[in-house]
């Protein structure tokens, strides 16, 4: 009784010729990037140790330096809520002007795109940096960068969850003659409201975490207490800092993704 001769895998593929090029181009490239750039690996791994002493001073967090931060906590809260819902609030007709179904003429959907493209090219720093010498120290100059990072964040996802709808109610709807709001109120909407929320709430998460940097530059909010815990080498201030930002982090992110369920 005879049986089928077993299949030869290639020689490459026997000794794994293709991941080993892959691994030792990866290894030069990373060679290549460390000496054009000048970091010293060998001063990472001399300072690594300093890691440890960090962690073990902040280990023992002083968890009566969280009556201090309650109120700063609160205030990143509030700049993080109030901003991410008025970048979202003007990136609902910006995204709907980028669609490309749903807006024809590919001029105007250009000069949309370029506005987003820039508002998603300054930084967040650059911006508040701006806005604290426009509007001093304080927490406004954080919502208005809050809100520019997410006007450009929150368009551009929107407008390409439009770009993926389904166009039949669209045009069911146009063949009644219904008017372009009425077609986007309720063949639009309906379709990426779960995604918009979802997209909502991913950037009010970011901007709970980036307000903790605005801070640095004077734009309100905890990142101010987290600077002077920094600058004072007070380490187990900084954990309670971080651990109180986490808190707020995992709820927003329960909240999320408990809508989703309900949306979905």
């Amino acid at each position: 009784m005879s049986y089928p001769e077993m299949p030869q895998r290639p020689w490459s593929q026997r000794h794994h010729v293709r991941a080993i090029v892959w691994t030792l181009v990866l290894i030069i490239l990373l060679a290549l990037s460390s000496w054009a750039t000048g970091a010293d690996f060998g001063m990472f791994l001399a300072n690594l140790d300093q890691f440890t002493v960090l962690l073990v001073q902040m280990a023992h967090p002083a968890w009566d330096y969280l009556s201090v931060i309650i109120q700063p906590l609160y205030e990143t809260i509030q700049m993080a809520i109030l901003g991410t819902t008025i970048g979202a609030a003007f990136a609902i007709p910006f995204s709907i002007l980028a669609a490309h179904n749903l807006v024809s003429n590919k001029y105007l959907r250009g000069l949309i795109r370029f506005v987003l493209d820039l508002v998603r090219t300054l930084p967040d720093l650059l911006l508040a940096a701006i806005f604290v010498a426009v509007f001093g120290i304080g927490s406004t100059a954080g919502v208005v960068t809050l809100a520019i990072f997410s006007f450009g964040m929150v368009s551009k996802l929107f407008y390409e969850v439009i770009e993926t709808i389904d166009m039949g109610p669209l045009e069911a709807m146009k063949s009644v003659g219904a008017s372009k709001i009425t077609i986007i109120w309720y063949a639009v909407l309906p379709q990426i409201l779960n995604q918009f929320v979802s997209y909502f709430l991913y950037t009010l998460e970011i901007n709970v975490r980036a307000s903790t940097v605005l801070g640095y530059l004077g734009a309100g909010g905890i990142g101010v207490y987290l600077q002077r815990s920094l600058d004072q080498f007070n380490y187990s201030d900084t954990a309670v800092i971080i651990l109180a930002t986490l808190v707020v982090v995992m709820v927003i992110d329960g909240v999320s993704n408990h809508l989703r369920r309900v949306l979905l």
